[in-house]
């Protein structure tokens, strides 16, 4: 989503922004979002599905590469400056024109100016003196993140994901720290929080349910769990977003 007038707030997994004009904002599926917006508003969304370029990549992968798509809102909110504004501003310009064709050809050429402005984002980040760490380290730290997405259900401990990784704990909280600025056992905290933030605003679900589903036997350590991490009870933080 790219904001190119408009004023207001815009919550991503519970983290509150304001919103300015110049501002990409980039989500995955699961995110909790919504607006507070006010005045004139404009801009571009663009939703597509996580299987949209898998007929079209070699890799099914591909898409990883990029930082803004890991669904860490610090890393997915990004300010363009105004050269890059209008450059990107004329590529949407170009999936909309490409958009009302409909013709199956013109999907590829979506596809295609999707792609353009995932390279030209990449681009000016890699341009930025906060993201030249590269390499093998920023490698390993993105398989980590990777592994925590799939397996934070069950794998609580950095010892879980170094194993995982064919490195050492010590080595595994090194690059975190290095290059995320908090330890693995935080990262991975952070998202058992995130998730369990994410079930508690569907009322369907008791808080007892959602500690099961996290993997919390026992109610009352999911309880002390989501108090210590996240300050609050899961009722009072309930009964904060109802």
């Amino acid at each position: 989503m790219l904001f190119t007038k408009g004023e207001g707030t815009y919550e991503i997994d519970f983290v509150k922004c304001t919103v300015s004009p110049s501002q990409m904002y980039f989500m995955v599926p699961g995110q909790v979002h919504s607006w507070d917006l006010t005045g004139d508003n404009d801009g571009y969304i663009i939703n597509f599905s996580s299987s949209f370029f898998h007929s079209f990549l070699l890799s099914p992968e591909y898409l990883k590469q990029f930082s803004f798509l890991a669904g860490i809102v610090d890393g997915s909110i990004i300010t363009l400056p105004e050269n890059l504004r209008q450059e990107i501003t004329a590529v949407f310009e170009s999936i909309i024109e490409e958009a009302q064709l409909k013709h199956r050809v013109n999907r590829d050429m979506i596809r295609v100016l999707l792609l353009r402005i995932f390279l030209t984002i990449n681009k000016h980040l890699g341009s930025r003196p906060e993201q030249k760490v590269t390499g093998s380290k920023v490698i390993l730290i993105r398989n980590f993140q990777n592994l925590v997405e799939q397996h934070f259900h069950r794998l609580r401990l950095p010892r879980d994901y170094a194993t995982l990784l064919y490195i050492t704990p010590n080595h595994l909280n090194a690059l975190s720290k290095d290059i995320l600025g908090k330890p693995a056992g935080e990262v991975i905290r952070e998202r058992v929080l995130l998730e369990a933030k994410r079930r508690l605003i569907d009322f369907d679900l008791t808080i007892s349910e959602v500690a099961f589903q996290l993997g919390f036997n026992d109610n009352s350590y999911f309880t002390k769990f989501f108090k210590k991490y996240g300050g609050i009870t899961p009722e009072e933080f309930r009964e904060k977003h109802s």
